[in-house]
Protein backbone atom coordinates (compact mmCIF):
# COMPACT_ATOMS: atom_id res chain seq x y z
CA UNK A 1 0.00 0.00 0.00
CA UNK A 2 1.50 3.48 -0.80
CA UNK A 3 0.01 6.23 1.61
CA UNK A 4 0.33 9.48 -0.62
CA UNK A 5 0.32 13.33 0.74
CA UNK A 6 -0.88 15.06 -2.10
CA UNK A 7 -3.16 18.29 -3.30
CA UNK A 8 -4.61 19.47 -6.38
CA UNK A 9 -1.69 21.05 -8.25
CA UNK A 10 0.28 19.69 -11.38
CA UNK A 11 3.34 17.84 -9.04
CA UNK A 12 0.66 16.07 -6.93
CA UNK A 13 -1.14 15.18 -10.14
CA UNK A 14 1.87 13.42 -11.46
CA UNK A 15 1.95 10.69 -8.81
CA UNK A 16 -1.50 9.92 -8.53
CA UNK A 17 -1.57 9.17 -12.61
CA UNK A 18 1.24 7.39 -11.94
CA UNK A 19 -0.48 4.98 -9.02
CA UNK A 20 -3.77 4.79 -11.15
CA UNK A 21 -1.19 4.01 -14.14
CA UNK A 22 0.15 0.90 -11.89
CA UNK A 23 -3.01 -0.09 -10.44
CA UNK A 24 -1.13 0.11 -6.92
CA UNK A 25 -3.10 0.27 -4.05
CA UNK A 26 -3.33 3.22 -2.24
CA UNK A 27 -4.69 5.90 -0.12
CA UNK A 28 -4.50 9.66 -0.09
CA UNK A 29 -3.55 12.36 2.52
CA UNK A 30 -5.14 15.80 1.02
CA UNK A 31 -2.87 18.20 2.61
CA UNK A 32 -4.41 21.86 2.58
CA UNK A 33 -1.64 24.51 1.47
CA UNK A 34 -4.07 27.15 1.85
CA UNK A 35 -4.07 26.56 5.46
CA UNK A 36 -0.48 25.90 5.34
CA UNK A 37 -0.72 22.09 6.53
CA UNK A 38 2.93 21.07 4.64
CA UNK A 39 4.20 23.48 7.93
CA UNK A 40 3.24 21.24 10.61
CA UNK A 41 5.34 19.11 12.20
CA UNK A 42 3.70 15.74 10.97
CA UNK A 43 4.38 16.84 7.80
CA UNK A 44 8.08 18.02 8.11
CA UNK A 45 8.45 15.01 9.63
CA UNK A 46 8.18 13.33 5.91
CA UNK A 47 9.69 16.43 4.12
CA UNK A 48 11.65 18.65 5.54
CA UNK A 49 11.22 21.01 2.46
CA UNK A 50 7.28 21.03 2.88
CA UNK A 51 6.44 20.16 -0.44
CA UNK A 52 3.80 17.98 -1.44
CA UNK A 53 3.46 15.33 -2.92
CA UNK A 54 5.37 12.43 -0.19
CA UNK A 55 4.68 8.68 -0.41
CA UNK A 56 4.83 6.06 2.38
CA UNK A 57 5.34 2.25 0.99
CA UNK A 58 3.43 1.07 4.24
CA UNK A 59 5.40 -2.12 2.52
CA UNK A 60 8.57 -1.34 3.13
CA UNK A 61 8.34 1.77 5.46
CA UNK A 62 10.37 3.79 2.78
CA UNK A 63 9.29 7.56 2.45
CA UNK A 64 10.07 9.43 -0.40
CA UNK A 65 9.56 12.86 -1.44
CA UNK A 66 10.18 14.89 -4.25
CA UNK A 67 7.82 14.07 -7.49
CA UNK A 68 10.64 13.02 -10.00
CA UNK A 69 11.85 10.20 -7.14
CA UNK A 70 8.52 9.39 -6.42
CA UNK A 71 7.57 8.01 -10.31
CA UNK A 72 11.11 6.57 -10.17
CA UNK A 73 11.01 4.51 -6.68
CA UNK A 74 7.12 3.63 -8.11
CA UNK A 75 8.64 2.57 -11.79
CA UNK A 76 11.01 0.57 -10.51
CA UNK A 77 8.81 -1.29 -7.63
CA UNK A 78 5.87 -2.21 -10.02
CA UNK A 79 8.58 -2.85 -13.14
CA UNK A 80 6.69 -0.36 -15.53
CA UNK A 81 6.86 2.78 -17.24
CA UNK A 82 10.45 3.20 -17.10
CA UNK A 83 12.54 0.94 -19.31
CA UNK A 84 15.34 -1.31 -18.08
CA UNK A 85 18.52 0.07 -16.86
CA UNK A 86 21.18 -0.63 -19.88
CA UNK A 87 18.86 -0.08 -22.55
CA UNK A 88 18.94 3.21 -24.50
CA UNK A 89 14.91 4.18 -24.12
CA UNK A 90 15.90 4.33 -20.14
CA UNK A 91 18.31 7.05 -20.99
CA UNK A 92 15.49 9.27 -23.16
CA UNK A 93 12.46 8.45 -20.73
CA UNK A 94 14.85 10.08 -17.97
CA UNK A 95 16.67 13.21 -19.80
CA UNK A 96 12.63 14.10 -20.68
CA UNK A 97 11.76 13.14 -17.14
CA UNK A 98 14.72 15.39 -15.79
CA UNK A 99 13.54 18.57 -18.41
CA UNK A 100 9.83 18.32 -16.68
CA UNK A 101 11.94 18.96 -13.31
CA UNK A 102 14.52 21.45 -14.47
CA UNK A 103 12.92 23.58 -16.75
CA UNK A 104 8.61 22.55 -17.66
CA UNK A 105 7.75 22.65 -14.09
CA UNK A 106 10.14 25.81 -12.80
CA UNK A 107 9.42 27.99 -15.05
CA UNK A 108 5.65 27.48 -15.46
CA UNK A 109 5.26 27.67 -12.03
CA UNK A 110 7.29 31.14 -12.18
CA UNK A 111 4.80 32.79 -15.16
CA UNK A 112 1.87 31.45 -13.14
CA UNK A 113 3.08 33.35 -10.36
CA UNK A 114 4.02 36.73 -11.80
CA UNK A 115 0.92 36.13 -14.00
CA UNK A 116 -1.47 35.86 -10.72
CA UNK A 117 0.19 36.77 -7.45
CA UNK A 118 2.92 39.77 -8.24
CA UNK A 119 1.03 42.78 -7.51
CA UNK A 120 1.48 45.66 -9.56
CA UNK A 121 2.36 44.37 -12.97
CA UNK A 122 6.45 43.64 -13.67
CA UNK A 123 7.64 43.99 -17.16
CA UNK A 124 10.61 42.09 -16.64
CA UNK A 125 9.77 39.03 -14.97
CA UNK A 126 6.28 38.53 -17.28
CA UNK A 127 8.88 38.82 -20.65
CA UNK A 128 11.27 36.58 -19.00
CA UNK A 129 9.33 33.91 -18.27
CA UNK A 130 6.68 34.32 -20.83
CA UNK A 131 9.71 33.80 -23.35
CA UNK A 132 11.15 30.72 -21.64
CA UNK A 133 7.90 29.10 -21.52
CA UNK A 134 7.43 29.62 -25.06
CA UNK A 135 10.98 28.47 -25.92
CA UNK A 136 10.12 25.03 -23.98
CA UNK A 137 6.86 24.61 -25.56
CA UNK A 138 9.15 24.65 -29.07
CA UNK A 139 11.46 22.12 -27.31
CA UNK A 140 8.56 20.04 -26.81
CA UNK A 141 6.72 20.64 -30.32
CA UNK A 142 9.97 19.32 -32.05
CA UNK A 143 10.37 16.64 -30.08
CA UNK A 144 6.97 15.32 -30.40
CA UNK A 145 6.65 16.04 -34.20
CA UNK A 146 9.68 13.43 -33.98
CA UNK A 147 7.87 10.64 -31.22
CA UNK A 148 4.81 9.72 -30.05
CA UNK A 149 5.78 10.59 -26.76
CA UNK A 150 8.31 12.40 -24.75
CA UNK A 151 10.62 9.06 -23.97
CA UNK A 152 10.57 7.95 -27.56
CA UNK A 153 7.77 5.29 -28.53
CA UNK A 154 6.61 4.03 -25.00
CA UNK A 155 4.40 6.04 -22.90
CA UNK A 156 6.53 6.46 -19.70
CA UNK A 157 7.17 8.60 -16.37
CA UNK A 158 8.88 11.41 -18.66
CA UNK A 159 4.97 11.77 -20.29
CA UNK A 160 3.63 11.24 -16.95
CA UNK A 161 5.18 14.04 -15.29
CA UNK A 162 5.02 16.44 -18.17
CA UNK A 163 1.10 16.31 -18.70
CA UNK A 164 -0.36 18.18 -15.81
CA UNK A 165 2.07 21.07 -17.21
CA UNK A 166 1.79 20.85 -20.22
CA UNK A 167 -1.85 21.31 -20.45
CA UNK A 168 -1.95 24.39 -18.81
CA UNK A 169 -0.89 26.25 -21.78
CA UNK A 170 -3.72 27.93 -22.63
CA UNK A 171 -3.66 28.74 -19.37
CA UNK A 172 -0.80 30.75 -19.92
CA UNK A 173 -1.17 31.84 -22.75
CA UNK A 174 0.41 29.58 -25.00
CA UNK A 175 -1.15 28.76 -28.31
CA UNK A 176 -1.32 25.08 -27.99
CA UNK A 177 -3.15 24.55 -30.76
CA UNK A 178 -0.38 26.05 -32.97
CA UNK A 179 1.43 23.40 -31.95
CA UNK A 180 0.61 19.88 -33.48
CA UNK A 181 2.80 17.59 -31.94
CA UNK A 182 2.03 19.18 -28.46
CA UNK A 183 -1.74 18.82 -29.39
CA UNK A 184 -1.64 15.26 -30.20
CA UNK A 185 0.00 14.16 -27.65
CA UNK A 186 -2.06 16.82 -25.11
CA UNK A 187 -4.67 14.29 -26.69
CA UNK A 188 -3.47 10.65 -26.32
CA UNK A 189 -2.39 11.49 -23.06
CA UNK A 190 -5.28 13.17 -21.63
CA UNK A 191 -7.31 10.40 -23.28
CA UNK A 192 -5.68 7.13 -21.27
CA UNK A 193 -8.71 6.55 -18.67
CA UNK A 194 -5.87 6.46 -15.59
CA UNK A 195 -4.83 9.77 -16.37
CA UNK A 196 -8.00 11.43 -16.31
CA UNK A 197 -9.00 9.07 -12.73
CA UNK A 198 -5.47 10.80 -11.33
CA UNK A 199 -6.07 14.28 -12.51
CA UNK A 200 -9.18 14.27 -9.99
CA UNK A 201 -7.11 13.10 -7.08
CA UNK A 202 -7.78 14.32 -4.17
CA UNK A 203 -11.34 14.59 -5.29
Amino acid sequence: MIELYTAKTPNGRKVSVMLEELGMDYSVHAIDLGKREQFSPEFLALNPNNKIPVIRDTDTGQVVFESGAILIYLAEKAGRLLAPVGEAARAEQLEWLFFQMASIGPMMGQLFHFRNYQGEPQTYPLSRFSGEVERIYNVLETRLAAAPYLGGADYSVADIASYPWVKLGGFLGVDVEGLPGVTAWLERVGGRPAVQRGIDVPA
